[in-house]
């Protein structure tokens, strides 16, 4: 892969900018430095060189080894299937694929067990998939069946052409009630597994625009639709931690909030369990056939009821 250094990043070092850029741990870029793995502008470089505007960066990285997942057996809440995908409903607390601390137990294996196919779609440790949803989320989720599928898909979704809208239950009232928030999103400087907001001046993050829409607000917090133009990391979270409207229940990005408002209402929103957020609605174009498809994931009760016991509105 290969792209040219633009001017917001002129004076940044290489590592630096390789490791922003392909959202990897400093550290293993510099071993891809020194193993020749990084050329800037046709020629070896060293980690601390300063790139310039104009500067073209090469990055040829070592595939991952990945184990190869193997069937294990669990539920399955579909939405759709057919020949060449599976659109399907995740529950919160399920992990995607396998990955640091997580072994064995992901949706990936689940769907193995259901389509073996898959073992051969995409990489061995991660069959199928074309996106993800972190632990705690839920909803909607497409899956390839076949590689022509899973090239098709991830080229959608690389390229923006898929539509995804959240629901979640935040903090406060935004202000304006609808609006966009775009700022950019990279690592943590100090905390590596969190995502944050790059100021200016900082080391340069990655484009990030979320539209958002306050359905309704009372008690203390508001329900937002939430529609993504890019797909970064934890995207919907660190954005609104950013505008001071943390998603209630959130483990890493959000605030004790809750003991600001009544005391009635402590209990519930203190003791919620996962980030309130749930992947509602995604629309994209069939990779065989071109039809445009619109799924939408049933709200789960646990978000259900806690706006309701908040707020003592209905859903």
């Amino acid at each position: 892969m290969s792209w040219t250094v633009e001017s917001e990043a002129a004076g940044e070092r290489l590592d630096r900018h390789v490791a922003t850029r392909l959202d990897a741990p400093r550290n293993q870029v510099q071993r891809w430095i020194a193993g020749g793995l990084v050329r800037v502008n046709g020629r070896a470089a060293k980690p601390s060189t300063p790139l310039a505007a104009g500067d073209r960066v090469e990055c040829a990285p070592p595939e991952p080894r990945e184990e190869r997942v193997l069937p294990e057996r669990g539920d399955l809440t579909l939405l759709h299937e057919d020949a060449e995908i599976v659109v399907l409903d995740k529950p919160a607390g399920l992990t995607v694929h396998p990955g640091a601390g997580r072994a064995t137990g992901t949706l990936a294996h689940r769907l193995l067990d259901r389509y073996p196919e898959m073992a051969g779609v995409g990489g061995p440790g991660r069959p199928g998939i074309v996106h993800r949803l972190d632990q705690g989320t839920s909803g909607v989720l497409v899956v390839a069946r076949t590689p022509a599928a899973y090239a098709r898909l991830s080229r959608a979704f690389a390229s923006r052409e898929v539509s995804k809208l959240y629901l979640g239950i935040a903090y406060g009232a935004p202000s304006p009630a609808a609006g966009t928030i775009e700022a950019p999103i990279g690592r943590h400087p100090q905390r590596r597994q969190e995502m944050a907001v790059i100021s200016r001046g900082q080391r340069r993050g990655r484009p990030a625009v979320t539209h958002y829409r306050t359905v309704a607000a009372a008690a203390g917090i508001s329900l937002l639709e939430m529609d993504l133009a890019t797909g970064r990391t934890h995207q919907i979270r660190v954005h609104l931690k950013h505008v001071g409207h943390p998603l209630v229940g959130d483990p890493v990005y959000g605030e004790a909030r809750w003991k600001g408002l009544p005391r009635p209402v402590q209990a519930p929103l203190s003791g919620f369990p996962r980030p309130a957020l749930h992947a509602w609605r995604i629309s994209f174009r069939h990779p065989a056939t071109d039809e445009l498809l619109h799924f939408e994931a049933p709200v789960p009760e646990d978000l259900r009821a806690l706006w309701e016991r908040v707020t003592g509105k209905s859903w």
